[in-house]
């Protein structure tokens, strides 16, 4: 269970007291912090008349409904009086498309607006293949899931993509990514839109939001099971080593998106140790997946990357289990200092070596180098949404963006509402 948290604070509107626009009213209606004619009057100074002529754009839109009044509203006031009529977000005018790519294999599912799974299909995909081929791929992924569900291209509002690498928040492409050939400044954008268009039959102007896989997972995990958590880690440790960091409910990127590439910080133990980066002694060559699975290949243990690794850890495999344990150790070593600068309330261990071993490791070495201070009231965990957490993160990505406040005016404006 989790520590004493913060709880955080819901986001503040843009607009100034009594001008608050139907984005706004949604944004409270979505977030639980007014969801009645006379709360959303309360919160936003607006009159009644001006509140129900901004709530019928959202109406029309399909993007608001009458919800049943809850137990205390039906008993009424002791004024008397009718019962406040609860606003929900209808979470069934649209859908999203999310994608979680790895090194090897890739995952995709089709979502509700609120994160419920309708559709997934997992298989292999090589990242090495490059963009064009890779994104090509998930396009004819996401028809077949379209087509057995049954959903309509045009009900797709947004597509989300997890990748393992740095990527540029405003451009949405990957900057120097180290396990990525290849893709390094590539429209993948554009190009995911363009397979969306030519495999569903979705429109070419369709949102499409690119993340770092890791920020996507730690988003994921903090919105579904540790929503009060002000400070929030993840770090994924399969054929590479990312971290994602959620602050006060959003994701920390850093001034480029680089914030969170741990894999790449100098330890003393890999000196030697040639990362794929192109440097020597990245915390990545000596305790990744990728760095476990060559130590086993070395000791006579075929292994080819970190879900290998994983295969073996899962069936006991005595050396896996051994030099698992070490690489937690040596992420743990790194992490020390990672909990000392952030002081998160949770830091959750993720990715193909999460298991026992390597948690065993990272605590060891964690709560031996960091200050007490730091570690008081911090939890350690392993992941909770497992394979689905950069695909949960994802879709949450396309829904806060395209439903923001400022975004969604835009929205209802380009509909004619």
């Amino acid at each position: 269970m989790a520590g004493s948290h913060a709880p955080q604070r819901a986001p503040q509107s843009h607009q100034a007291r009594g001008q608050a626009s139907a984005g706004d009213l949604l944004h409270l209606v979505r977030s639980g912090r007014a969801t009645t004619r006379g709360a959303l009057q309360e919160a936003t100074g607006l009159s009644r008349a001006t509140v129900g002529q901004r709530l019928d754009r959202l109406f029309r839109a399909g993007w608001l409904r009458e919800g049943a009044s809850s137990a205390a509203e039906r008993t009424g006031s002791p004024l008397g009086g009718r019962p406040s009529v609860r606003l929900e977000f209808d979470d069934a005018h649209a859908v999203v498309l999310a994608a979680d790519l790895d090194t090897r294999h890739a995952r995709v599912a089709l979502l509700t607006l609120t994160g419920d799974l309708l559709a997934e299909h997992s298989g292999p995909l090589h990242i090495a293949d490059g963009p064009e081929s890779c994104l090509a791929e998930l396009g004819s992924w996401f028809a077949e899931l379209l087509a057995s569900s049954g959903r309509p291209a045009a009900t797709v509002c947004g597509i989300g993509l997890a990748v393992p690498g740095p990527v540029d928040r405003e451009t949405g492409r990957v900057v120097q990514p180290p396990i990525m050939p290849g893709w390094d400044g590539y429209d993948i954008r554009g190009r995911l839109r363009r397979a969306f268009a030519e495999s569903a039959g979705g429109p070419d102007t369709t949102p499409v939001l690119v993340d770092n896989d890791a920020n996507l997972m730690a988003y994921g995990e903090q919105r579904t099971g540790f929503p009060d958590c002000s400070a929030f880690a993840l770090v994924k440790v399969s054929t590479g080593i990312g971290a994602g960091v959620v602050v006060g409910g959003q994701v920390y990127r850093g001034i480029d998106g680089g914030a969170g590439d741990i894999g790449h910080i100098r330890v003393p133990q890999g000196a030697d140790e040639l990362c794929t980066c192109g440097s020597y002694g990245c915390l990545a060559a000596v305790a990744s997946g990728r760095a476990v699975a060559r130590r086993l290949t070395a000791a006579g243990v075929p292994a080819a990357s970190g879900s290998d690794v994983r295969e073996l850890l899962a069936a006991g495999h005595p050396e896996a289990v051994g030099l698992a344990r070490e690489a937690g150790r040596q992420v743990g070593e790194v992490l020390a200092t990672v909990v000392t600068l952030l002081n998160p309330g949770v830091l959750m261990i993720a990715g193909d070596l999460a298991g026992t071993p390597f948690l065993t490791g990272v605590r060891e070495l964690l709560y031996q180098r960091a200050l007490p201070r730091s570690t008081a009231h911090l939890d350690v965990v392993t992941s909770r949404l497992g394979e689905r957490a950069g695909l949960t993160g994802a879709g949450a990505m396309v829904v806060e963006h395209l439903y923001a406040p400022a975004r969604a005016e835009e929205r209802l404006a380009a509909l004619g509402f």
